[in-house]
């Protein structure tokens, strides 16, 4: 689990802010338009994962437990999930992946995410980072200038730091990944990957 922090985005000189949490738990959330979500917007559960394409927990979960999570709880209609972005260290990278993501459209942004995640370890071990994203932009339909474009645009940067600091300040994030179900902190409050078990668990308990 990474901690948030303040980063530069690549080239420009844009900060990547995140506030200081208010509570551990608030009411339920289920969601606001600029949300990315899967599911039904309508079930009586939501679950929310605040999560960093830059952090190593937040990928070992997509891979080893999001697909039966998905599998079970999404594809059914019985959850309504929604994926909230968060900056952690390097928080370029997870800017820029999320910018990119957005710009790619509302139907490819959960596959682009899940591409970013799955080439997160390359990203780490070779260092080029701006190569791999810009591979996965370009097979997400986005050209070499639309990715400049897009990981560069201060304001659906400025956009990005007001959402994440509204929804963390809201909820009291303070690491990743961290799971919220109808408005009650999975586990830690300080975060962590949960098993498919504690999230049966906890949307049990909401379901009631």
């Amino acid at each position: 689990m990474r901690p948030m922090t303040r980063r530069l985005l690549t080239a420009v000189a844009l900060t990547a802010s995140l506030g200081a949490g208010l509570s551990a738990c608030s009411p339920k959330d289920a969601g606001s338009a600029d949300d990315m979500r899967l599911g039904n917007a309508d079930a009586k559960v939501t679950v929310i994962e605040y999560a960093s394409t830059s952090c190593s927990h937040c990928a070992t979960w997509n891979e080893e437990v999001f697909p039966a999570f998905k599998a079970k709880y999404i594809d059914t209609g019985k959850v309504n999930f929604i994926y909230r972005e968060v900056l952690t260290p390097p928080a370029q990278v997870a800017a820029a992946s999320f910018l990119m993501a957005r710009c790619a459209g509302k139907d490819k942004y959960f596959e682009v995410v899940d591409s970013v995640y799955r080439a997160q370890e390359e990203m780490f071990t070779t260092g080029q980072f701006r190569e791999v994203l810009l591979r996965i932009g370009q097979s997400a339909g986005l050209d070499e200038a639309r990715f400049n474009a897009c990981v560069t645009d201060e304001k659906a940067l400025k956009t990005m730091n007001d959402r994440i600091e509204k929804h963390s300040k809201a909820q009291n994030i303070q690491g990743t990944p961290t799971f919220v179900v109808n408005g009650k902190i999975v586990g830690d409050p300080s975060g962590g990957a949960r098993s498919l078990a504690e999230l049966d668990a906890a949307i049990a308990a909401a379901s009631k």
